[in-house]
């Protein structure tokens, strides 16, 4: 996975604290549940049928868990505003 370099550290620290923020139980990790919490507040118009797909989609090494580098990822390819 690769992660740009074009976000300044100020807005890397920001998509942390949505992460965090979304993260419940602060293991680091976002699971199913606490993602379809975050796609119902950044992306209301979010078909429920489509949840759990982008969720395999972000989790590119497949362990079940949204870890803080594929979140950014996601959150800079932009995906969210689907």
């Amino acid at each position: 996975m690769r992660v740009s370099t074009q976000l300044s550290e100020s807005k890397i620290e920001e998509i942390r604290k949505d992460f965090s923020f979304f993260d419940r139980d602060g293991n680091g990790q976002i699971d199913l549940p606490e993602f379809i919490e975050l796609l119902t507040v950044i992306s209301p118009k979010t078909k429920a049928s489509h949840v759990q797909e982008g969720f395999k989609l972000i989790d590119s090494n497949d362990d079940g868990y949204i870890d803080f580098e594929e979140f950014l990822e996601w959150w800079q390819e932009g995906w969210w505003e689907y």
